[in-house]
């Protein structure tokens, strides 16, 4: 019976993440990023923990409203210390759109190419070394409106999460943008081919042949 009742549990939790991934697939590539940044305003201590109320308030925003009864079985699912709070990191890695290993690789290969510092962030200084010379073919830097920084900014930005962008991009901010444009593509190949022409990564046949022994 009470195996019986889990299961329930966890289905029931299952379909909740399911309409809530895809209120946020609905609102474009940054879906999920929107979210994080609704619950990071409610992270006053920097905790990175939720209370049941603030992840009440923040599927709300999305247009998520749910009884006590759903808040409660999507909160338990969670919080397994049973200390009244989640991890809204976790909360968030487990709403990406589910994706291959094959695409998580290629992401994970672009932002390590253009993590020149190798500090775990893109930010200018990186871009500058991999992205200026096609920052000074943007039009607007073209037409003098925009310096290269604004130009290499603007592209930063389109990764950061919205709301609250800080000229640094996290390997977790990139793979959450990429999850969004992964659930808009089907074929795996295509979705490799087109990381690999955007970031300037060798073509995957090249690195899968091996040198003559």
């Amino acid at each position: 019976m009470y195996c019986s009742w889990k299961k329930e549990m966890a289905e029931r939790a299952g379909e909740l993440f399911d309409r809530l991934r895809n209120k946020c697939l609905s609102r474009g590539y940054g879906g999920i990023k929107d979210l994080a940044v609704v619950f990071r305003k409610m992270d006053i201590d920097y905790s990175k923990r939720l209370t049941k109320e603030e992840l009440k308030d923040g599927t709300s925003l999305y247009g998520l409203h749910l009884d006590e009864g759903d808040l409660n079985v999507l909160f338990v699912s969670f919080d397994m210390d049973e200390n009244k709070t989640i991890d809204f990191c976790e909360f968030l890695h487990r709403l990406r759109p589910k994706m291959s290993q094959m695409r998580e690789n290629v992401i994970m290969e672009a932002f390590t190419k253009w993590d020149v510092n190798e500090d775990g962030h893109l930010n200018i200084d990186d871009l500058k070394v991999v992205y200026a010379a096609n920052a000074r073919n943007h039009p607007k830097y073209q037409s003098g409106e925009w310096t290269e920084d604004e130009v290499l900014r603007s592209f930063l930005d389109s990764i950061d999460t919205p709301g609250n962008p800080d000229g640094k991009v996290t390997r977790d901010e990139f793979m959450n943008y990429y999850a969004g444009v992964s659930a808009t593509i089907d074929d795996d190949c295509y979705f490799d081919l087109m990381m690999r022409s955007c970031y300037g990564l060798p073509p995957k046949s090249s690195q899968s042949k091996q040198r003559p022994q």
